[in-house]
């Protein structure tokens, strides 16, 4: 059974910084692209940043040049570094992996952890 669990959220002044940390475990595709995105109230949950298992990053334009996702193979996690934090990035932010494998998808989510940015 595959968990992933969030932590590092919390409430930050505009500006500042968070560190969200994903620890995976189960059994995880080797070829899994693991991402962070994110839910608003009132709005759709909406992808903030991916790393694929080559190491290759994408990001929502929003977290172009602020955030950061990198992941730790040794220890299963995936990370989520936002710096510059603005009032709009308020949001439940949520870990996502997703992998295919022997013609089945495989799409877990973790429980989420807030991030509350004040002006």
């Amino acid at each position: 059974q595959v968990q992933l669990v969030e932590s590092g959220g919390g409430l930050v002044q505009s500006g500042g910084s968070l560190r969200l940390s994903c620890a995976a475990s189960g059994s995880i595709g080797s070829n899994a692209a693991m991402g962070w995105y994110r839910q608003a109230p009132g709005k759709q949950r909406e992808l903030v940043a991916i790393i694929i298992s080559s190491g290759t990053t994408n990001y929502a334009a929003a977290a172009k040049g602020r955030f950061t996702i990198s992941r730790d193979n040794g220890k299963n996690t995936v990370y989520l570094q936002m710096n510059s934090l603005k009032p709009e990035d308020t949001a439940v932010y949520y870990c996502n992996a997703a992998w295919g494998e022997r013609m089945r998808t495989y799409n877990y989510w973790g429980q989420g952890t807030q991030v509350t940015v004040s002006s």
